[in-house]
């Protein structure tokens, strides 16, 4: 049976910072943050900032004085009041170091440092492409610490744009868990399902649409077990499982869906050890759905 719990560990939910919120308002807290030799710097460019691997993979942090010009973005402050910024620019040339997107490094990470990789990235993304007020048009400006930017010309607010999905392990009454492939993907790559959360929808509502747009399904028992943002690029994903009665045939949606199937546990084991199947890695909420209900570690887990 499928374990209704809350999930314990998700790769990209494991923040440790205050976020001082109610300072980012505050011009003279932030001048001097910026002003310590102590505080320190995640530099993004693309998606990318720089990690070290040995002895264990670790963002790198810059001092103010060596991060790059223009816009800083306050990403919050940890228990020894040491102060953290985020700013997009050139990489700094450093020995040992190389680019690292979030895909790659955001489950090898420790919690502080993906926490930081995350809310960086997704700053970024935000600022580089909403860089105009979508009422007038003008080129508009960073304000509250880079949470917020503010036209102009009409004085409107615009804040971080964040699209909620659902995404659900669905079971039958073998308890067998639906996986299926997407249009996009490689042949031999399967996940469960999810969708885009509607305007005038609950979540709750959103699992039962999506599962039944996209596989002909009816569901019962949707049950959130925990949630992780998903910058790449503006996602927060919401896990469910959710349960579905009797022999109903699978209608696979051809535009979203090209094929679908139900697997126990051991048919999913032994597709994976035999090649034919590749599932999620453990970045994702798909990995941490499939593995609660297979009972541990998949067979052949990347390391994200």
């Amino acid at each position: 049976m499928v374990d209704d719990g809350p999930l314990e560990w998700l790769a990209l939910a494991r923040g440790t910072l205050d976020r001082v919120a109610l300072n980012r308002r505050d011009d003279d807290w932030l001048d001097a943050a910026w002003a310590d030799p102590g505080t320190r710097v995640v530099v993004v460019q693309d998606g990318r900032s720089l990690v070290t691997y040995e002895p264990s993979p670790a963002l790198v942090l810059v001092p103010p004085g060596q991060a790059p010009d223009g816009d800083r973005w306050l990403l919050g402050e940890d228990e020894s009041g040491t102060v953290y910024f985020g700013a997009s620019g050139p990489l700094p040339a450093i020995e040992g170091a190389e680019p690292a997107g979030l895909r790659r490094v955001g489950a090898l990470l420790g919690d502080r440092d993906s926490g930081l990789i995350t809310h960086v990235v997704a700053l970024e993304h935000w600022h580089r492409t909403h860089r105009h007020c979508p009422r007038c048009g003008a080129v508009t400006r960073v304000a509250a610490a880079g949470h917020m930017r503010v036209c102009p010309e009409d004085g409107s607010q615009h804040f971080p744009r964040v699209d909620p999905a659902v995404i659900m392990l669905v079971a039958d009454e073998a308890d067998r868990i639906l996986l299926a492939r997407g249009p996009q993907w490689p042949e031999d790559r399967r996940s469960i399902l999810a969708g885009f959360v509607e305007p005038g929808e609950s979540l709750e509502q959103a699992v039962a649409r999506e599962v039944q747009e996209e596989v002909g399904l009816p569901v019962r028992d949707v049950r959130y077990l925990g949630s992780q943002p998903w910058p790449l690029p503006q996602s927060l994903m919401l896990g469910f499982t959710a349960r579905t009665d009797g022999d109903v045939p699978l209608r696979p949606d051809p535009e979203e869906i090209l094929d679908a199937a139900w697997y126990t546990r051991d048919e999913l084991r032994t597709a994976i050890e035999a090649g034919d199947l590749v599932a999620p890695g453990p970045l994702s909420i798909a990995a941490q759905l499939i593995m609660r209900w297979y009972g541990g570690d998949l067979p052949k887990m990347p390391p994200f």
